[in-house]
C-alpha cells in the first residue's frame, strides 16, 4: 500500500467512525511498514479528529484515539 493510498483508507475510516468509536488500530506491519507509521504520525498529529496516537501493543500497529465528537 502506497501512501496516498494509506491517507484515502485512513480518512475514509474517520469520516465513517460514528460516536461510539474510540480508536482506530492501524495495521502497517513492523520491518517493511515504519514509512506508514511515520506518515500516520505526522499526517495525522493535527487531525481535528484525533487526539492522541499512541503505538499499539505490537510495533507494527499505530492507535488513532479520536475526539468525542457531538
Amino acid at each position: 500500500m502506497t501512501k496516498d493510498q494509506a491517507v484515502q483508507v485512513i480518512d475514509r475510516a474517520l469520516r465513517n467512525a460514528g460516536p461510539a468509536v474510540y480508536q482506530l488500530q492501524l495495521v502497517h506491519g513492523y520491518h517493511r511498514g515504519t514509512n506508514l507509521r511515520s506518515m500516520i504520525q505526522d499526517y495525522y498529529r493535527y487531525d481535528p479528529k484525533v487526539k492522541r496516537i499512541l503505538p499499539g501493543d505490537n510495533p507494527g500497529i499505530t492507535v488513532l484515539v479520536l475526539k468525542e465528537l457531538y
